[in-house]
């Protein structure tokens, strides 16, 4: 008598394993999500006062009424230079300030947009005190506000450009009653 199982029934392993594989993956996805983001903020976010490179101040209060991608980022990070691209597309359709942790100078800053070709907003935190405001322990952190303010979602590290465009819409949808912005 031969033992080895009927192909139905080893395809059926096979796909059971497979799923159980893609759920632990999930898992520990998941997980990963929950322990790089123990420490940022959620509700209403924080305000704060900052400078643009070209000098204008922004405050986050002046991006009320749609919703924003806050995203905080350096110039030496790698994976902040994977999402640039992403970022300046996304700044095209959306409200998007991101906010530089560099230590460098306006005139250094503006030089490094030129040569890179990103026309998105930027402000600096020289003193880290909206970074900390935010709970931002590593760059690049993404925030998603509704129209309110309020922080829908946020991820450390890479995040795709089609995912912080989902969020976006989404935040819309929930930004204020009736679902719009």
């Amino acid at each position: 008598m031969n033992s080895d199982p009927s192909p139905p029934r080893a395809k059926r392993r096979r796909w059971k394993r497979w799923l159980l594989e893609a759920l632990l993956l999930l898992g520990v996805v998941f997980a990963a999500h929950l322990y790089q983001t123990r420490h940022v903020v959620s509700g209403a976010a924080p305000d704060f006062d900052l400078r643009l490179l070209d000098g204008r101040g922004v405050s986050l209060s002046d991006y009320r009424g749609r919703p924003l991608l806050l995203q905080f980022w350096a110039t030496w990070c790698p994976i902040c230079a994977l999402e640039q691209g992403s970022i300046d597309a996304l700044a095209r359709d959306h409200q998007v300030l991101a906010i530089s942790v560099d230590d460098m100078s306006v005139v250094q800053m503006q030089g490094w947009m030129r040569e890179q070709g990103v026309a998105y907003p930027v402000a600096f935190d020289h003193s880290g005190q909206v970074a900390q405001a935010y709970g931002v322990k590593g760059v690049p952190s993404s925030f998603i506000l509704d129209a309110r303010g309020n922080i829908r979602f946020a991820e450390v590290g890479y995040t795709t450009g089609l995912g912080l465009r989902l969020r976006l819409w989404w935040a819309g949808r929930g930004g204020l009653p009736g679902g719009g912005d």
